[in-house]
C-alpha cells in the first residue's frame, strides 16, 4: 500500500474505531445505570446479587440471609403471579381485560397483596415491610410493597414493584421513581396483614411414606393343624407312610 492510500484510509479507520466505541458504550449503559444507586432497575434474577446487596446495605444490622430471601421471594412471586393470572406486556391493558371479565387477577394491589403477604409469612428478624401508595383515591393509584431495615423510617426503603412491568420485578429507592411520588399507608399495611390467607402460612410438609403391611403368606392348612399325636395315627393312618428300609426299621414322614 503506498503512502498515499494509507493516508487516504487512516481517517475511515478511526471513524470506524470511534462507531466501534460509542456502540460498546451504548451496550453497557444499562448494566452501568443498574449500579446507580438512585435509579429504578429491573431485577436479573431470583438471586440477583445486586438486588440481595442493596437489601443488607440497607442497615449493617441486616441479616444477609434474610435480604437474599426477600429478593428471591420478590422476584418469584411477581414471575408466578404474571403466569397466574395470564398478564399481557401492558399493565392497563391487563386492567380493561379483567373489567370486562377476560382476566382473573392482575392490579397492583394485588400484586402488592400477594407479595405483603409471602414476606409477612417469613417472620424475619432484622427486615420489615410497609405499604407504599401513590396518587391514592384517584384512577391513577398505584402500591407496592418497600422493604426497610427493622426500625428503619419508610422513606430510605427500596420499593418492590412487580406490576409495572407485568410480573417482572423493577425495584429502588423511592426518591429515585421519576414517575410516582410514595406516601406509606399504615392502615392498609395492617388491613391487608389481618386477611391473610391461612395457606400463606401453611408449609409444605413431606409426605410421609406409607408403611407397607407385611406379606402374609398363603393360607396354608398345615399351620393351623393341631399337633400330632400317636392317637391320630390310628384315627388319621394316612398321615403314617410307613417305609421299611435296608434294616427293616420304621419311618415316620408326611408330618
Amino acid at each position: 500500500m503506498s503512502e498515499h492510500n494509507s493516508k487516504m484510509f487512516f481517517p475511515r479507520r478511526l471513524h470506524s474505531h470511534l462507531i466501534i466505541f460509542a456502540l460498546a458504550a451504548a451496550a453497557s449503559a444499562p448494566s452501568a445505570m443498574a449500579r446507580r444507586p438512585n435509579h429504578l432497575v429491573l431485577a436479573t434474577s431470583a438471586e440477583d446479587p445486586v438486588l440481595r446487596a442493596r437489601i443488607s446495605g440497607l442497615s449493617p444490622t441486616v441479616n444477609p440471609e434474610e435480604a437474599r430471601r426477600v429478593a428471591s421471594i420478590a422476584y418469584t412471586t411477581g414471575r408466578e403471579l404474571a403466569v397466574k393470572w395470564d398478564m399481557v406486556s401492558s399493565p392497563t391493558m391487563q386492567s380493561f381485560l379483567i373489567n370486562i371479565g377476560a382476566r382473573k387477577g392482575g392490579y397492583c394491589y394485588q400484586f402488592a397483596e400477594q407479595l405483603l403477604w409471602r414476606l409477612e409469612a417469613q417472620n424475619l428478624k432484622t427486615l420489615e415491610f410497609h405499604w407504599g401508595e401513590s396518587d391514592a383515591g384517584t384512577d391513577t393509584e398505584h402500591n407496592v410493597i418497600v422493604v426497610t431495615a427493622r426500625g428503619q423510617p419508610f422513606a430510605q426503603g427500596l420499593m418492590l414493584d412487580n406490576w409495572r412491568h407485568s410480573g417482572h420485578l423493577l425495584w429502588g429507592p423511592l426518591e429515585g421513581d421519576p414517575d410516582h411520588t410514595w406516601q406509606e399507608n399504615k392502615d392498609a399495611f395492617n388491613s391487608r396483614v389481618k386477611r391473610r390467607p391461612p395457606t400463606v402460612d401453611r408449609h409444605r410438609q413431606e409426605k410421609k411414606p406409607k408403611h407397607k403391611r407385611k406379606h402374609r403368606p398363603p393360607n396354608d392348612d398345615s399351620s393351623r393343624r393341631s399337633p400330632v399325636t400317636p392317637g391320630d395315627w390310628v384315627d388319621r393312618p394316612y398321615l403314617v407312610q410307613l417305609h421299611e428300609d435296608a434294616s427293616d426299621s420304621v419311618m415316620i414322614s408326611g408330618l
